[in-house]
């Protein structure tokens, strides 16, 4: 299916029973880990978009180009061989051929992926990708034979799914936020492992605020704070949001 000519999504879609789940907030919240084993959970397609600007980035860093060309970073991105895997128990991401999961994890990537964050062309031309992603879930076929999606990212519940049928603000305190990155970069949280992340995290943070809200709740988006939950009673916590939305729209 050309993922372009698909049908829209959320409210606007045709009567079916497909969900669309968007979820945002800021680094270190847990988006991408909570996300993927909602998604398991509840039989849906699984689309971290945040992986797609570290792939862009990838992509361009490894066409010779400089993050900070703008105009040559949007065309890269334009023409990008990018293919997610969108089965949350096997996640994948490809650009021309390679797969890369690992590659855009680096402390590399990490540390100047938000120079294409902030390309507004750029994210004008993966919000296209992201939305054609989306509605391709909402029709039969894709990973998730047409249930629907859990798609996460900065911007998924405001710019990219505003109509997708559940929309929450995954948030965490500072200190939280700060040692659960430290233990994914560094395998610790103690106090040397969250100075070495503070600065990434928080800098990045401020960067892509400046062209997208991620901090604040928008109208209609339900908001759950893990600052005090385990990984476990987070998965719960969004699963409970999505149920109390589905009893509601019903």
């Amino acid at each position: 299916m050309n993922p372009d000519s698909a049908a829209p999504h959320g409210r606007h879609a045709a009567a079916r029973d497909t969900l669309v789940v968007a979820i945002d907030g800021p680094s270190g919240s847990g988006k991408s880990s909570v996300s993927q084993e909602v998604a398991r959970r509840l039989g849906l397609a699984y689309l971290d978009t945040g992986a797609m600007y570290r792939a862009a980035a990838w992509w361009c860093l490894h066409q010779g180009l400089t993050l900070t060309d703008r105009t040559g970073v949007a065309e890269a991105v334009r023409v990008m061989p990018l293919a997610m895997g969108l089965d949350p128990a096997a996640p994948s991401i490809e650009v021309g051929g390679n797969q890369i999961a690992e590659e855009i994890r680096s402390t590399e990537i990490s540390s100047v992926v938000s120079a294409v964050a902030t390309n507004l062309q750029v994210r004008a031309e993966l919000g296209r990708r992201q939305r054609a992603l989306i509605a391709v879930e909402c029709e039969p076929g894709g990973a998730s034979n047409g249930r629907g999606v859990v798609a996460e990212g900065r911007d998924i519940t405001t710019v990219i799914a505003p109509d997708a049928d559940v929309r929450i603000l995954l948030t965490a305190s500072e200190e939280a936020r700060l040692a659960r990155r430290a233990l994914d970069v560094y395998g610790s949280a103690d106090e040397a492992a969250v100075a070495a992340t503070r600065d990434q995290v928080l800098r990045r943070d401020a960067q892509d605020s400046a062209v997208v809200d991620f901090r604040t709740a928008a109208d209609g988006v339900e908001t759950v704070d893990s600052s005090a939950l385990d990984f476990e009673q987070t998965v719960l916590a969004v699963l409970r949001v999505v149920e109390t939305c589905r009893k509601d729209a019903s």
